[in-house]
């Protein structure tokens, strides 16, 4: 797999920058006279920064400013193809970079010393929970300040500097504390290259005094580098596809379905090429969904155990050999482990591993390349598809309710559908949006993400605001609960300020109803706020923006005809008004089963 770019790869965008396409490999080398740069800079530490981040395709950096990321910030701003957004928090801008990371390839934030490292901290988590490459940069103490036992501001009172590093350790794949110009070529360079190569974030402190200092190491223009690809041992990958297709071609009615890893794996093509050699029927994980094309001839929906989407859990479980691609198992995905596979009939495919049943394990095997060399060894069998076709009975729209009745969740659901084409991207709050956005049918080219393995409630403000700002071809339709968004509100000025044109459900049931239907108690109760009231106050008159609330589903069509048309130019926030009891059927059964996962007793 070539990880440099030619001219047929990149993507040029409007104003003449270069980047890397999106869900493809951000390891890679842009060709630096494409990219507009400052001929009058100075070969500084902060230039040098700047220019990396341009050439890895990060357009716009996500920041808040802090007395030791000032001077870093001024040499951002001089970069032409760099556009600084400030966030009204780090943990938004931590978000922000997440979601733009998912558009674009990777995302980049800039906060200031332990007060704003801790803070972002969260949203690294999340970020390396969903393989996401993001150079979080943290503007840290002056490098004289080092090893002499003061006390400074933003610490906990203590000489010691390092409690920010060993924060960032656990939740990073690389971290650098550059103090000493000296190293910081090299120090920037590894780390940036690395959060590529690993496809997780990595952390980047720079000492306050040294980003406008000139210094040999550093050239104006740097120089553009490049991965080395990743290679499958020919031994084993031929090995493994022997095994595989032993396995496969056996099968009476196989089937195969698609997880969350095929997006670090850049392996999104290689499983539908595989889908068509094989007519297999094709599923996806829940975490998976939006990786697949759902307009294949062969795709039966998400494959969840308990709460799949209709009929896809009977053929899946049912299937003598399924063929699980980029999996992640825990307890949310699977129930609280109540799944019914059985070990022996599964094809396990991870990133760069191959497990076949309860059989061998094949090591140093990228997953791309073991499914383009499967797709040419095995045999065509639809039989698992035909039986779907045969069973199949398509979903029943919900009960027409009576004129002005309370709007009911599924039939906003049922309206969101309709909105849903190529140019638009779907995010998913945690919640019961998870289950609701689940069952919509993603046509071509639809985006969609969520966060399922971290599941942070809040996460969807930042992310819409970051996905946003990456995708500009695309209009964002965000499904937030109420309280999610009271965690990460304030980041609505943000899109504000960016001129976004996402529409935003607020889904207004007054508490945290996922934890009602997990364990349910006076703490999961909120109180209520005027959402539309403080997004107006949020405008205040600066910027485009259109509120509304409704109560029935004649007011949701006439919210939904006005964002989509008269107020298409403006970000659109539509507060929805439910009853807090008003839960999809598959929540109820999915907090049941994950609540008796989280109340097993014991082990003696």
């Amino acid at each position: 797999m070539d990880t440099n770019i030619d001219a047929s790869e990149v993507i040029a965008t409007s104003n003449g920058n270069v980047i890397c396409p999106p869900k493809t490999d951000a390891a890679c080398c842009v060709q630096s006279f494409a990219v507009p740069f400052n001929k009058a800079a100075e070969a500084t530490l902060g230039r040098h920064l700047a220019r990396r981040l341009v050439q890895i395709g990060v357009s716009d950096v996500f920041s808040v400013p802090g007395d030791f990321n000032l001077t870093l910030l001024d040499h951002l701003i001089d970069e032409p193809g760099l556009n600084l957004i400030g966030c009204c928090n780090e943990l938004n801008a931590g978000y922000a970079a997440d979601g733009y990371a998912r558009s674009c390839g990777v995302g980049a934030c800039v906060v200031t010393f332990t007060v704003g490292g801790l803070s972002v901290l969260n949203a690294i988590a999340g970020a390396y929970s969903e393989n996401l490459p993001l150079i979080c940069i943290v503007g840290g103490p002056n490098s004289n300040d080092y090893g002499t036992n003061r006390i400074i501001h933003h610490t906990i009172g203590l000489p010691d500097f390092s409690q920010e590093l060993r924060c960032f350790q656990t939740v990073t794949c690389y971290q650098v504390v550059v103090n000493n110009l000296d190293d910081a070529h090299e120090q920037i360079d590894t780390a940036i290259l690395t959060a590529l190569k690993e496809s997780k974030p990595v952390y980047v402190s720079i000492s306050c005094n040294l980003p406008a200092i000139p210094h040999p190491t550093f050239s104006r223009e740097p120089v553009p580098f490049s991965l080395a690809p990743k290679m499958s041992n020919k031994m084993g990958l031929e090995a493994a596809v022997e095994a595989a297709a032993d396995f496969l071609n056996r099968a009476v009615k196989p089937v195969m379905v698609g997880g969350p890893k095929l997006r670090v794996s850049q392996a999104c093509q290689a499983f539908v090429e595989l889908a068509d050699a094989s007519g297999y029927a094709l599923a996806v994980t829940p975490a998976g969904k939006g990786l697949v094309p759902e307009h294949h001839f062969h795709f039966i929906g998400t494959y969840w155990g308990a709460v799949s989407t209709s009929f896809c859990a009977e053929i899946v479980e049912s299937a003598d050999a399924y063929i699980f691609v980029g999996p992640v198992f825990n307890d949310y995905s699977s129930v609280g482990y109540s799944l019914l596979l059985i070990k022996e009939k599964a094809l396990i495919v991870h990133p760069n591993r191959v497990i076949v049943g309860n059989g061998p394990a094949f090591g140093c095997v990228a997953m791309k390349d073991f499914l383009q060399a499967l797709a040419k060894r095995i045999k065509k069998n639809t039989t698992a598809y035909e039986n779907y076709h045969r069973i199949f009975v398509p979903q029943g729209r919900p009960q027409k309710g009576a004129p002005r009745e309370p709007l009911r969740v599924n039939v906003l659901f049922e309206h969101i559908q309709k909105m849903l084409s190529g140019d638009t991207t779907v995010i998913a709050e945690t919640g019961d949006s998870w289950f609701n956005c689940q069952k919509l049918k993603l046509p071509q080219g639809c985006g969609y993400e969520f966060q399922m393995q971290y599941g942070t409630i809040g996460w969807s403000v930042g992310a819409t605001l970051g996905y946003a700002q990456a995708a500009t071809n695309k209009r964002v339709i965000a499904c937030i609960g109420d309280g999610s968004f009271q965690v990460t509100a304030q980041d609505v000025s943000t899109m504000l300020r960016c001129g976004q044109k996402s529409i935003i459900f607020l889904i207004n049931n007054g508490g945290y109803t996922i934890e009602v239907e997990i364990h349910d108690g006076p703490y999961n109760v909120i109180k209520n706020w005027n959402y539309t009231g403080l997004v107006d106050a949020i405008h205040n008159g600066d910027g485009k923006c259109w509120t509304t609330k409704v109560f029935c589903e004649e007011d949701l069509m006439e919210a939904i005809e006005t964002a989509t048309g008269a107020k298409e130019d403006c970000l659109c926030f539509i507060e929805v008004m439910t009853h807090k009891d008003d839960t999809s059927k598959e929540l109820l059964l999915w907090g049941s089963r994950v609540s008796a996962a989280n109340s097993r007793s014991p082990n003696p």
